[in-house]
């Protein structure tokens, strides 16, 4: 089969590598279409990757199942989370679908490829009703994280949510929150990526090159601050703007994985009775709801902005690097 081999320094390629297999509990998934992630992109850049990809967004059909596997069978359309719950009757979070609090969760990535495998339990049977290009992204990051994130600002007191970094996931917030009947106010550096997150809703497009981020938010909330901000740049700078930005007894959400960051316990939580919350990826048990938002009208596919066959996936890496795109897919033709 072909698969991606991330070579670093901005550089990959398409090798050939030996089909999958798939041991007990396991299966091979034969892959339709799978979607490049900002998280990726410390790999691209960077030393790349001995073995695999880091390809953990993918959808496709059953070719070959493990041992044990009855819960699907070969041929059948699914959706993939990267991370697998061990699905054992006696773990709490799993009987639950919360697949991501399961004390060993396993996480399967080189979904960059014509085949690959993954647990049983990571699997999400696609109906018919639902494309391709909306399926991977229901059933990993590309919604699951926005979506996920929705479920920790769920409070009737939210009416203004500024998201601070557009890439995927700070967009996919954006469309949520519009969904959702929220006053969004989108932050970042990019004007192609600002101008997309006009399109996608956001009542304000803020260029935080051009302007003070904080003061832009302030001035468009009477000098209030936001309820609730949505850190999804993963640097500091932004982190520290969330708390500057929103409200008094507001939220603060991170998305953007990042090391240390500096904050004041008083300045920044305790005198003006502030929250934040972590929130990464998504639970498997929360697909039917994803679902059923695609179904009442949420326009999921608006998020791509780019698809490339999987042998021209250096010019889709590369583009999507620049910072210029929305969701950028990878077909297989499987």
């Amino acid at each position: 089969m072909r698969t991606l081999k991330l070579d670093g320094q901005c550089k990959c390629q398409v090798i050939e590598a030996p089909d999958p297999q798939p041991g007990p509990g396991q299966v091979v998934v034969r892959t339709r279409v799978s979607a490049l992630c900002g998280s990726e992109l410390g790999t691209f850049r960077g030393t790349g990757a001995a073995s695999g990809n880091s390809g953990h967004e993918g959808m496709g059909t059953v070719l070959r199942v493990g041992e044990g596997v009855t819960r699907v069978r070969a041929g059948q359309r699914v959706g993939v989370s990267a991370i697998a719950g061990c699905g054992r009757p006696e773990c709490e979070a799993c009987r639950q679908g919360q697949s991501t609090w399961c004390p060993s969760l396993r996480y399967f990535g080189s979904m960059h490829a014509e085949q690959f495998v993954t647990a049983a339990t990571a699997l999400l049977p696609l109906p018919d009703d639902v494309p391709d290009e909306v399926g991977v992204l229901i059933t990993g990051d590309g919604l699951g994280v926005p979506y996920h994130t929705s479920l920790k600002l769920a409070g009737p007191d939210i009416h203004t949510v500024a998201v601070l970094g557009l890439g995927p996931i700070g967009l996919g917030s954006v469309l949520m929150q519009t969904f959702l009947g929220r006053k969004v106010l989108a932050v970042d550096v990019t004007p192609e990526r600002l101008a997309l997150a006009a399109k996608l809703g956001a009542v304000q497009v803020i260029n935080a090159k051009d302007q003070d981020a904080v003061q832009a938010i302030k001035a468009a909330t009477g000098g209030r601050g936001a309820d609730a901000c949505i850190e999804a740049a993963g640097v500091p700078v932004t982190a520290k703007q969330c708390f500057k930005a929103v409200r008094t007894a507001g939220i603060v959400v991170f998305n953007g994985e990042q090391k240390a960051v500096e904050l004041s316990p008083s300045d920044d939580f305790i005198r003006r009775d502030i929250r934040a919350v972590g929130s990464w990826f998504f639970h498997v048990g929360e697909f039917p709801e994803m679902l059923r938002l695609f179904r009442k009208g949420l326009p999921v596919a608006s998020l791509v902005t780019h698809t490339f066959p999987l042998e021209r996936a250096q010019e889709a890496f590369s583009r999507f690097a620049a910072g210029s795109t929305g969701k950028v897919l990878l077909t297989h033709g499987g």
